[in-house]
């Protein structure tokens, strides 16, 4: 068997053994900060209690309760849907429900304005991936970018080769 048979059955070889890192097919769950507002100055409001629901479509079907931790004026979440619903007890005794909001990035910060019966929730700021399909397309561009550097370079072993033979 010539020496560029040889080669070219051991690059495969070396491929697969080649160590890659650690790689998942889940997107890490989103992550979101809350800040409250209160619609009036000078009221002051603190968060008694809070629960974050995960949902379906606009109209927050099948809601799923989400851990959510809170101090007097803001909220934390490690995790959420696409579709999202926030409801939370204040200290002026009442339970406010949002309306259904949006999260498709890693990190989102959410401004929630305290209004008399409900809540509103409006993205202040994103970071990190919009959605979970940008992964898969980036792995795609890799895998087909590395597979095209490998062909280039057994044309060019293929061509070195071949060059030497006719000598």
């Amino acid at each position: 068997m010539s020496n560029f048979k040889k080669i070219l059955m051991l690059i495969p070889i070396l491929l697969v053994l080649l160590p890659f890192g650690k790689v998942s097919a889940d997107a890490p769950p989103p992550s979101m900060d809350f800040e409250f507002y209160p619609q009036t100055s000078g009221v002051t409001i603190t968060i008694l209690s809070a629960t974050l629901y995960g949902c379906e479509g606009s109209d927050c079907q099948n809601p799923i309760p989400i851990p959510i931790s809170c101090g007097d004026s803001n909220c934390h979440a490690n995790a959420g849907y696409s579709s999202n619903r926030l409801e939370v007890r204040f200290s002026d005794g009442k339970t406010r429900r949002s309306n259904v909001f949006q999260s498709n990035a890693a990190h989102t910060v959410y401004k929630v304005t305290i209004r008399p019966d409900d809540l509103l929730v409006e993205t202040q700021s994103t970071s990190g991936y919009q959605s979970a399909s940008g992964f898969f397309q980036l792995a795609i561009i890799c895998v087909c970018l590395a597979g095209i550097l490998i062909l280039v370079i057994l044309l060019i072993i293929f061509l070195i080769r071949r060059s030497r033979k006719k000598k």
